[in-house]
């Protein structure tokens, strides 16, 4: 297909939702600390800054790319940014944890509709193949350039003033929005008689934020408390409720059918270890640089820096590869480079140098990104209808934030329990570790959910030589009864 300038500007204008998004989260990693101060917040209610925006992005997600099937992409990517932008300015006007909470987690609900609608308007722009593999490239280049961007902007600012990284993206969605108005082009609906699945949309929100919570609290009330337990089986029972709700309904949020296809289930459990690691390893290494090495927010954003300057970097390459040698292959290396990042990390000390290390990490994490997340985007929507590209982006989206949330509360878990009582520069080290050896540990899971891949390629290729092998045969007996002569 040709790319005229009419489509590239689409192209990019969608591309400024997962740039915001980008920005947005690297710019509230670097306010954090300085949040924390502020505030009077502790580490386990800090993360809830972090977590109120993932899950309300990752708990509506579902219901943001079915609503764009069925309203139109491009009135529900325009209502959805303008709620963001309004809600970016408002947040910075926060006078307490709580309402700064509330306030992410409306932003991530209304990123929860940006998202999947601006990652189906590219899926079903391009065809399957090369121009969607290029676009896909450039749609992760854009989400790198975002953070990229976002450390440095969000470690300048938080110098000023940390609620200076929480006004920013509003402006900058605005624009976006002006652009959009006049460049997405208008897209159909899907024919239906009614059909939000609000109860599914409640329940697997409501099952998300039990669980979460769960996982935050068990350390203050005991992991045998009452409390505990009973937070863990309201999970159970709201996300087993959810399941039902989709089996019953006329009009699901999922249609559990679509996770018979393999690269789909694949990519979904793969990029949940990959954001939940990613997202509790910036947090762990903020606190580490800010507080026990003693960097400004600004330094701390250049230390990262290296990894998003990577991925924005190699990113639109990636596509080109990926045509050659498929997305199983790639994913593999990445999820490789993650492990090797995350246990060099587990090296850290109380006065380590920065390029011996922590760079070393961040330039295998940057490789990683730059391979890995343009790949598990194209494996996510391969061989799925266009009719169903909004459910399939908000699926991958979903298991992106998921994983974030529920990683995170895990190892903020795991060092609040380390850190009660503790203040020597020792002890706290030791809690930190303690984190990164989780997060290591679920990278490594990662890689071998990615490793299953091969046997699927293997009998792809093995089918498809079958295939061909029967076609040949026939062409080889039609051939031999053109040679012999009529009876």
């Amino acid at each position: 297909m040709t790319w005229d300038a009419r489509l590239w500007g689409a192209l990019l204008v969608v591309c400024g939702v997962i740039f915001l998004d980008g920005l947005d989260v690297s710019m509230v990693g670097m306010s954090l600390p300085s949040i924390g101060a502020d505030l009077g917040v502790s580490l386990a209610s800090l993360q809830w800054v972090v977590t109120g925006y993932v899950l309300g992005y990752g708990g509506l997600l579902l219901l943001g790319g079915r609503t764009a099937d069925l309203l139109g992409r491009r009135r529900v990517f325009l209502i959805a940014l303008a709620v963001f932008a309004l809600v970016s300015m408002l947040s910075s006007l926060a006078t307490n944890p709580e309402l700064l909470i509330a306030a992410r987690f409306v932003k991530g609900i209304a990123a929860a509709f940006t998202a999947p609608a601006a990652l189906s308007i590219i899926t079903t722009t391009f065809h399957e193949g090369p121009d969607r593999n290029r676009a896909l490239s450039i749609f992760t280049t854009c989400a790198a350039s975002g953070f990229s961007m976002g450390l440095i902007l969000g470690g300048a600012l938080t110098e000023v003033g940390w609620r200076w990284t929480f006004l920013m993206p509003g402006p900058v969605a605005l624009i976006v929005l002006l652009f959009a108005i006049k460049l997405i082009p208008n897209s159909p609906r899907e024919e239906s008689t009614g059909g939000y699945d609000v109860p599914g949309a409640v329940t697997v929100t409501a099952g998300m934020l039990s669980l979460v919570y769960a996982v935050v609290g068990a350390e203050q009330a005991g992991w045998a408390s009452v409390q505990t337990i009973g937070l863990f089986v309201l999970a159970a029972v709201l996300l087993a409720g959810f399941v039902a709700i989709e089996l019953r309904t006329k009009h699901p949020l999922v249609r559990l059918g679509i996770l018979r296809n393999a690269s789909l289930r694949r990519a979904n459990l793969a990029i949940l270890t990959v954001f939940g690691s990613y997202v509790a390893f910036q947090l762990i290494g903020t606190m580490y640089l800010q507080n026990l090495l003693g960097w400004s927010s600004f330094e701390t954003a250049l230390g990262f820096l290296p990894a998003g300057l990577l991925v924005a970097t190699l990113s639109p390459n990636v596509g080109k590869i990926v045509d050659r040698v498929g997305t199983e292959k790639m994913i593999i290396v990445a999820m490789a480079l993650f492990v090797a990042g995350y246990a060099l990390s587990l090296r850290i000390g109380p006065e380590s140098a920065y390029f011996s290390t922590v760079f070393p990490t961040i330039m295998l994490l940057g490789l990683g990104f730059a391979i890995g997340f343009p790949s598990l985007n194209i494996q996510a929507v391969s061989g799925v209808p266009d009719h169903e590209q909004g459910l399939a982006s908000g699926l991958f989206n979903t298991s992106n934030q998921v994983g974030g949330a529920v990683v995170l509360a895990i190892v903020t878990a795991v060092i609040s329990g380390q850190t009660v009582g503790v203040t020597a520069p020792t002890g706290v080290l030791s809690a930190y570790k303690s984190g990164l050896g989780v997060v290591t540990g679920i990278a490594a899971l990662g890689l071998v959910i990615a490793l299953t891949g091969l046997h699927g390629l293997r009998a792809r290729r093995a089918a498809e030589e079958e295939e061909a092998a029967e076609l040949a045969a026939v062409q080889n007996e039609l051939a031999a009864e053109e040679m012999t002569p009529a009876a």
